[in-house]
């Protein structure tokens, strides 16, 4: 029996679902190929966890009952339901934020004086997940240049998550969350509206350098023209090695000469975009050669 209901008086105790392992690996090989994430038979219990409520909603009797669900009419629903469900939104303000004072000192004065004399400069936060992430940027980059918003300036903000970027499209926040914030950056933020005395919100100035949109990075990319900056951290260690390989060169194609790419601190370079790139700091690269140039040089 999968489900067990102890009763006492006026408590009902629902016992968690069993997941067989076969239908374990049903569930991560279908995740595996719609976003790329990589469940090992170790992740098991967090599916359940992640799940259960899900198969109970559905009226379901058991795990069984749900992987026949994927494979049916009602595959569609569910794997958007996994997107959301099964990936991991951790995040805040300033994250590792040598990575923000490096853009601030060496990446963005030369962005922006490109971007004044008529240049177009365009970053992307891959997997940017509530929000903090471009918000972050955005602040650094009204830092310098209040007039930001009236350049060709633009952040690219994907997620596969289309719940959690509702959130990032409010752009309102946890006060909490204002102390991760270095304090000049806060005349950039407004109360919110209607006022809260628990949240924050971003300014217009930084809304209007910000665009979300949805995207699964295992799938195609409808982006337009080379980018200056991506910021894909602590995103594609969720992958596994063949996964990680090709996103690396497909970012590097995506990438400008002289672009920059940041990754997370426990994420690595593999495959033949390594040789794109050079090392400028903790988890930073610059491009320095486009990916067939780079294969030719290592011959």
């Amino acid at each position: 029996m999968n489900m067990k209901v102890q009763s006492a008086p006026g408590l009902a105790v629902v016992s968690p679902l069993h997941l067989e392992d076969e239908d374990f690996l049903v569930i991560a090989r279908l995740v595996r190929e719609d976003f790329g994430l990589n469940l090992p038979l170790s992740k098991k219990d967090m599916v359940i966890s992640r799940l259960g409520r899900r198969v109970r909603d559905l009226g379901l009797p058991d795990f069984a009952s749900y992987v026949q669900r994927l494979s049916g009419r009602g595959k569609a629903e569910e794997l958007r339901f996994l997107r959301s469900n099964l990936t991991t939104n951790v995040t805040r303000f300033f994250r590792e934020d040598h990575h923000f004072t490096l853009m601030r000192d060496i990446a963005f004065p030369g962005f922006i004086a490109q971007a004044r004399a008529g240049g177009r400069i365009r970053l992307w936060s891959a997997g940017c997940s509530a929000g903090q992430e471009p918000y972050s940027l955005a602040l650094t980059l009204l830092d310098l240049a209040p007039d930001a918003p009236d350049l060709d300036i633009l952040i690219l903000a994907t997620d596969i998550d289309p719940v959690i970027l509702n959130t990032a499209a409010r752009g309102s926040y946890p006060q909490s969350e204002m102390l991760a914030i270095p304090p000049p950056m806060r005349a950039h933020l407004d109360a919110c509206d209607p006022p809260s005395p628990t949240e924050f919100t971003m300014n217009r100035a930084a809304r209007a350098l910000v665009r979300f949109a949805e995207l699964n990075l295992v799938a195609d990319w409808p982006m337009q023209g080379p980018m200056d900056v991506i910021f894909c951290r602590n995103v594609v260690i969720y992958f596994d090695a063949d996964i990680q390989s090709t996103l690396w060169c497909r970012f590097s194609q995506s990438l400008d000469i002289g672009g920059y790419l940041v990754i997370g601190h426990s994420e690595r370079l593999i495959g033949p975009a390594n040789a794109c790139f050079e090392r400028i700091g903790n988890n930073v690269y610059r491009k320095v050669a486009d990916l067939a140039a780079a294969e030719m040089t290592a011959l």
